[in-house]
Order: C-alpha cells, then sequence, then structure tokens
C-alpha cells in the first residue's frame, strides 16, 4: 500500500509516517498544505491519501478541498481525512459525492493504533470509515427528518454502524445480536427509507447518504 500524508503538525506528520512504516507500509511522501499534497498525489501515484481538514494558509478547509479535488484527479485514490473535531459541512462535503473508498476519523482515533490501521485498511480496499463521534452527531443534528424519524432506536444503532463502515457480522458483533437480526434491520431501512430493491445503486450506500443529504438540506 503506497501512502501520501498531508499533515502541517510536523510531530504528528512524521510520527504517523513512522506508524505506518513500522507496519510495513509505503509511505512515498508526506507534506505540510494542501497544495503540497496534490503535488505528491499527481506525483506518486499513491493508493491512498491521509490528509488533515485545517492546513495552511487559512486552517479552515483546505484539506477537505484537496481531498475533493485529488479524487477529481484520480477516482480511484482512496482518501482518509483526519480531523480534530467533527465538523458538520465538511464531512457531508466530503462524503456527499458517494462513499466508496472514503474516511472521516477524528484525530484522537490515531492513537488507538489497532482501530486506525482497521480504518486505514478497510479505506484502501474500497470501503468506508467514519468515525462514530461523526455519525452520531450527524443522526443528533438531522432528527428533524421525516424518513428517520421512521426507523426504531435498534434500526438507527445498525444505520449509524452501516455508515461507520462496518459490515453485517461485525455489526452483529458490535449490538451482540445475530446476522440474521442485522439482515431483517438492514431490509427494514431499506423499505422505511424508500430505497427499492430494483434501483440501480447500492442501497447500503444510498441509506447512508439518505441522511446525510437530508443534514445537509437542513444546515
Amino acid at each position: 500500500m503506497r501512502i501520501v500524508i498531508a499533515e502541517d503538525d510536523p510531530l504528528l506528520r512524521e510520527g504517523l509516517a513512522l506508524l505506518l512504516r513500522a507496519e510495513g507500509l509505503d509511505v512515498v511522501a508526506t507534506a505540510d498544505t494542501a497544495d503540497g499534497a496534490l503535488a505528491a498525489v499527481d506525483a506518486h501515484e499513491p493508493d491512498v491519501a491521509i490528509l488533515d481538514v485545517r492546513m495552511p494558509p487559512t486552517h479552515t478547509d483546505e484539506g477537505i478541498v484537496a481531498a475533493v479535488e485529488a479524487r477529481r484527479r484520480r477516482p480511484d485514490l482512496a482518501v482518509l481525512v483526519l480531523s480534530a473535531y467533527v465538523e458538520q459541512s465538511f464531512a457531508t462535503e466530503l462524503l456527499g459525492g458517494g462513499v466508496s473508498g472514503l474516511g472521516y476519523l477524528l484525530k484522537e482515533r490515531v492513537g488507538r493504533v489497532e482501530e486506525f490501521l482497521d480504518a486505514l485498511h478497510r479505506v484502501a480496499a474500497g470501503g468506508t470509515a467514519v468515525d462514530p463521534e461523526v455519525v452520531a452527531q450527524l443522526f443528533t443534528r438531522s432528527r428533524q427528518d421525516t424518513r428517520l424519524e421512521r426507523l426504531s432506536p435498534r434500526e438507527r444503532d445498525v444505520l449509524a454502524l452501516m455508515a461507520e463502515g462496518l459490515g453485517n457480522s461485525a455489526i452483529a458483533g458490535r449490538l451482540v445480536v445475530t446476522d440474521g437480526a442485522v439482515h431483517k434491520h438492514i431490509r427494514s431501512i431499506f423499505a422505511k427509507l424508500d430505497l427499492s430493491p430494483t434501483d440501480q445503486v447500492d442501497r447500503r450506500v444510498a441509506a447512508v447518504l439518505r441522511y446525510l443529504e437530508d443534514l445537509r438540506r437542513l444546515a
């Protein structure tokens, strides 16, 4: 796995590089600006780009802008964005264009090495990794949506874990229920969110995006 890291904090940037190299991963370049990240992506054609949300010169949304641009240039590039805290508009902006090969994690998750590496590998494989705290806040802020009100508390739990990127077996393990129960809840979620099995879309992705899209409309 070839990785580019863009982070303006030198301690975190170099710490990440050391951690990933110790795991046998190939960190091909590091950068401390969004422009530097894009240049590294163009030059090294990595499999994954790890980007901080806030970077010079304004320390606002440079990382998100770079992530969206990097994906435009290379649609197959997996992107994992790191943020110091939940930034609602940035999460919906990043994930609103599709969730395959995308992740949004809080920086505190990096310190939990096993969780961080699991999220990185999931994103690199084309999956999704959304921080549980991000998911929780997005749900809290989107309760005005009537379709989400159709879901039972357990169905909300399942959808939240789907948004984190977990598969059915992992969801079952987290909730201490059977795989069959999870499958039943997911079928119910699809029905309540009006996602038909004949739709030419991945209903699992569509279910996660549905509340993000509604949240953006309400913001």
